[in-house]
């Protein structure tokens, strides 16, 4: 067995037998992904992707808590506002190393355990198998600190079940559990205690294929017990939120739900309303032109509307207001979607030239 662990021992990479395992390790700060980790991940996993001695990869997160809550994007938005250069540098590996995982020739297994949001969302799903169990906690809530659902959710999330990736994108709704399953977002659903059996099963596999790691997981499904009996918990209003968020334009997304006028629809109004305006117009834009873009051509557009927000008010705003002084009254600018303009909009949307992204 090798183990290759840095200094900070933010992160683990050890091969156990065939398996390549990555364990996240910053339990204090919910196995929040930075640079210097996706640097030590990248070139590990296209390492092991062309060893003939590695058939599987697995990533995991360590402690109880979280997988990965996101990325740190406290320190992200501290260079921004320096115009120092690991603004650029963060979100150009951090989506190569989601590409990599995308194209990733190895079976790879996501175990997303705990609180999956942001960057732990592009660790995950993008790959082969993820498995989620009834302490999973999945959301992409970035439109309340003044970004948008990036690390590839403009090509994951249109395509999941109806509009129900668009009401995600905007309300940043959390799904927990076996709605993380039922989403379409985890492949696979296995009872919390029953994890760590799991994770044995598939490091004592011999030259294991698609097929059989599929077969380990399918057994593990068809015997978990929890969540079992619920329904989707978002079963009962998807012909609201199909209705609802179709709509062209935030405006009219807005303007279906008052008409719609249930509890339901009127508690995803306040949350809509309290979200940052230029966020809001992005994030629709981003995930309707995703819905036709490949993974790269998607990756390619969020880097320009990264690096866009970076330049811009409402993210940093957006961190001060949760993250930093926790007061949770981010005073965006504009305040109001009407001021958000199409010039604004596109200028988001620019070529970065040869800044752009490139795979």
């Amino acid at each position: 067995m090798t183990k290759h662990t840095d200094t900070a021992g933010e992160i683990s990479l050890e091969r156990k037998g065939c398996v390549g395992v990555i364990t996240l390790n910053r339990p204090k700060f919910l196995n929040a992904l930075n640079l210097s980790m996706i640097r030590q991940i990248y070139p590990q996993l296209k390492k092991w992707e062309q060893d003939p001695e590695t058939f599987l990869i697995i990533m995991k997160g360590t402690g109880e808590k979280a997988f990965c809550a996101g990325g740190d994007i406290r320190e992200v938005s501290e260079a921004g506002k320096a115009n120092q250069t690991l603004a650029q540098d963060f979100f150009r590996e951090e989506y190569t190393l989601n590409n990599a995982i995308a194209s990733c020739q190895k079976p790879y297994v996501a175990l997303i355990h705990g609180i999956t949001m942001g960057g732990g969302v592009g660790l995950s799903v993008h790959g082969q198998f993820r498995v989620a169990t009834e302490k999973s906690l999945f959301a992409m809530p970035e439109t309340a600190i003044g970004l948008f659902p990036d690390v590839g959710g403009g090509y994951f999330l249109p395509r999941l079940q109806g509009k129900l990736g668009y009401f995600l994108a905007l309300t940043g709704f959390r799904l927990k559990g076996r709605d993380v399953f039922r989403a379409g977002i985890a492949t696979h659903f296995v009872d919390f205690e029953k994890l760590g059996q799991l994770e044995e099963d598939l490091l004592s596999l011999n030259s294991p294929s698609k097929e059989t790691i599929a077969g380990v997981l399918e057994s593990y499904h068809t015997k978990s017990k929890v969540d079992q009996d619920k329904s989707f918990i978002l079963e009962e209003h998807m012909d609201k939120i199909n209705r609802c968020f179709s709509a062209n334009t935030v405006e009219q997304i807005i303007e279906n739900l008052k008409q719609d006028g249930s509890s339901f629809s009127q508690e995803q109004l306040k949350v809509i309303n309290k979200m940052s305006p230029t966020s809001l117009k992005i994030t629709l834009r981003q995930l309707t032109e995703g819905s036709s873009k490949t993974l790269q051509e998607v990756l390619t557009m969020e880097y320009r509307l990264s690096q866009a927000c970076m330049g811009g008010h409402d993210f940093h705003e957006g961190v001060r207001a949760v993250l930093i002084d926790k007061d949770h009254a981010p005073k965006w600018k504009p305040a109001d979607l009407k001021e958000v303009t199409d010039e604004d909009l596109n200028n988001h949307f620019k070529s970065l030239g040869s800044n752009d992204l490139k795979f």
